[in-house]
């Protein structure tokens, strides 16, 4: 009973958390100017992970595909199980997963030592809202760059896919891109994944910067909200990736 009620203050917390970094996402010079830097450290930045890891999910979709379909005689349909594949599934969950352990725990880890140096103190003494300052920008630079890595992710994984398939399998170019054009929907391929990657996003950034923002005042604490982050913000992405796929592909 105990366990359920902190489960509660918890979801509680969080929502509060997330009402306050809405009510001060204000537009501003100075916002745009630290949005810009955010998008840099925790988007750009992470641009050589998303790439390696784009490349090989795009040649291990293709090889297993290749496998599969070529014992019924369709091995080129192979570029359909990619494209469909990558928006519906693979590429924006990956690239949140990825982007969790590389940025994510980055803003919980940065939250913490600002807060076990008092530095979230000393914002409020100077009258200047600490949600606004530090966790605004973060929170937006997060909802912005997830979906731009989803499209760098795609962006590997074709081509890595499409090199695999045509230069080592010896499929016809012609054919593979034809295939994916015709499979793959705009509104609902295309836009869903870049929805469901900005959903992800906001959601990273929520709850490595909530768990940053509240945790416990010692290096210890930042060590203990950073891994909190990383684990929470992981399972809350593949959970509503469930929701998402079920709510947009019935």
């Amino acid at each position: 009973m105990k366990a359920m009620t902190e489960s509660i203050r918890s979801i509680g917390r969080a929502g509060l958390f997330t009402l306050a970094v809405l009510r001060a996402s204000r537009p501003s010079r100075a916002l745009f100017a630290e949005l810009v830097r955010e998008i840099y450290k925790i988007g750009a930045r992470s641009l050589p992970i998303i790439a390696v890891g784009g490349a090989f999910v795009g040649l291990s979709v293709i090889l297993l595909g290749y496998r599969a379909l070529d014992t019924y005689g369709a091995s080129n349909q192979v570029s359909a199980m990619l494209g469909l594949g990558l928006y519906r599934e693979l590429a924006p969950v990956l690239t949140a997963l990825l982007f969790v352990g590389r940025a994510g725990s980055s803003i919980a880890a940065e939250l913490g030592l600002m807060r076990a140096t008092d530095q979230l103190t000393a914002l409020g003494l100077m009258a200047i809202d600490p949600v606004a300052k530090v966790v605004v920008p973060r929170f937006w630079a997060a909802v912005i760059a997830v979906p731009l890595l989803t499209g760098f992710f795609v962006s590997f994984a074709m081509l890595a896919g499409w090199f695999e398939a045509v230069h080592i399998l010896g499929l016809d170019a012609g054919t593979f891109w034809q295939v994916m054009k015709d499979i793959v929907d705009f509104r609902s391929d295309f836009l869903g994944a870049f929805l469901k990657a900005g959903v992800f996003g906001a959601i990273t950034a929520l709850v490595a910067a909530h768990a940053g923002f509240h945790s416990e005042p010692t290096i210890e604490g930042t060590s203990v909200a950073t891994t909190r982050a990383v684990v929470n913000a992981s399972l809350l992405v593949l959970m509503f990736n469930f929701v998402l796929s079920a709510l947009m592909f019935r």
